[in-house]
């Protein structure tokens, strides 16, 4: 078997691993495992380069920034700046029609920009948006759908820490990076209020009313959110004045938010130690999955597959928008049944060789930033499209007796919303790059 094809076959075998519910970590290390061994021929080359692997990937300085942006998301958590938040959004939006669930997607915006986990956005929301969107007489189907779609946007508002997985694997600028994801970001909280505003509108029973909140009430809820501005801009506002660069922004957002918590009240001793053990386990989970996706990779870059792909596209004559929304469509389709960080560490140095080859009328930087913000909205679309989205399932179960085709049916308008910013983005790539071109 020729090198290529057994390449070609190890995704099989990836694949099957992960529906057989083997971790996708462990599957990526022993399919990368096996076939260096295959390749090589013997087991040394391989345990010399591990030995090196080991050491760079779990010594990395552009990692640290992963463990202390997961901290500071765990500090917001558990520090109620999530109530905080919707009660804000709630006091100012509440009263129009369909107002709650507009502020729950308001909320969902700003606790992602201390958060940076679509996951954790969705859940953490979900607890302090769901009990009230029901008093308010708010069906499942709208309840569900909006808080699904609302958990993307904590990984697309920086800070994030898959733009920041992304940008090790491609060799870019994380500043730039974040920097290009403000406008994506914004246009997607902008898209769900206008799909919530389109839903009720043809569906006037799935929103009650709610008053509307004296200014008293109004003024209290907005000065209770100051100290979540002053982290995001101190740590947003930090790097690109050049006072941090983004791991010292992470360790000073970090600090800032614990502080604040404990300032609250809300962070007691217990909370702490839970905060630091979650933290401690997601990033063990994330750099297991890290050293994982490298030994794959190693093997792939071995065989010479993203190489040869490469060059077959270039060499085919394709249009180069065609290869991209192939590309897209592929994201599309497996982040319906993986991860964000996992389809992420998986694909792209497969795929992004290929594309780079092609022209765009971009350069190599402005193309590497436009093409990983569209990635990340992708996979992130997928984790809300049915009937296998992540963000779907996590939502239902914290619902209390909604049905799952009540969640599917809530989510379309979002998911309809989403597609139609891709397109834009797609289409328009000044969208995306207009800030980075303003301040570099």
């Amino acid at each position: 078997m020729s090198n290529l094809s057994l390449a070609g076959w190890s995704f099989v075998v990836l694949l099957l691993l992960i529906f057989l519910r083997m971790p996708i970590g462990l599957a990526m290390l022993l399919v990368g495992v096996v076939g260096n061994v295959l390749i090589n021929g013997s087991w040394i080359p391989l345990l010399a380069q591990l030995k090196s692997l080991t050491y760079e990937t779990f010594s990395s300085y552009s990692l640290s920034i992963v463990p202390l942006f997961l901290l500071m998301g765990q500090f917001a958590t558990r520090g109620g700046m999530s109530k905080q938040l919707f009660r804000a959004a709630d006091a100012m939006l509440g009263h129009h029609r369909g107002g709650v669930a507009m502020a729950a997607i308001g909320a969902c915006a700003g606790f992602g920009a201390i958060c940076g986990s679509s996951l954790a956005t969705a859940a953490t929301m979900a607890q302090v948006a769901m009990p009230e969107m029901r008093r308010f007489g708010y069906s499942g189907a709208l309840s569900t759908g909006c808080l699904a779609a609302g958990g993307t946007l904590g990984i697309l508002i920086p800070p994030s820490v898959i733009l920041v997985i992304y940008a090790i694997l491609t060799e870019q600028n994380i500043a730039k990076l974040f920097l290009a994801a403000f406008i994506p970001g914004i246009l997607a909280a902008l898209g769900y209020i206008i799909a919530t505003a389109c839903y009720v509108r043809l569906w006037p029973e799935a929103a009650g009313h709610r008053e509307k909140a004296h200014w008293r009430e109004r003024a209290g809820a907005l000065v209770a959110v100051w100290p979540v501005l002053i982290v995001f801009v101190l740590v947003i506002g930090g790097i690109y004045l050049g006072v941090f660069t983004p791991t010292e922004a992470a360790a000073v957002g970090a600090a800032g938010t614990g502080l604040i918590a404990l300032a609250s009240g809300e962070l007691g001793w217990r909370q702490l130690v839970a905060a630091l053990l979650e933290t401690a386990v997601a990033t063990g989970m994330i750099f297991f999955i890290v050293f994982g996706a490298a030994t794959f990779n190693t093997f792939l870059a071995f065989s010479q597959l993203p190489q040869t792909m490469a060059a077959m596209v270039v060499e085919s004559g394709y249009d180069p928008w065609l290869v991209l929304v192939a590309i897209l469509l592929c994201y599309l389709a497996f982040g319906c049944v993986m991860d964000s960080l996992s389809m992420i560490l998986l694909t792209i140095p497969i795929f992004f060789p290929v594309v780079s080859g092609l022209d765009f009328g971009l350069g190599p930087e402005e193309f590497a930033i436009w093409f990983g913000i569209l990635v990340l909205i992708v996979v992130e679309v997928g984790l809300i499209t049915p009937p296998v989205g992540m963000n779907l399932f996590v939502i239902n179960s914290l619902s209390g007796g909604v049905r799952m085709s009540e969640t599917f049916r809530g989510v379309l308008p979002f998911v309809a919303s989403d597609l139609v910013r891709v397109a834009i983005l797609v289409a328009f790539p000044s969208v995306t790059l207009v800030m980075l071109r303003l301040l570099y």
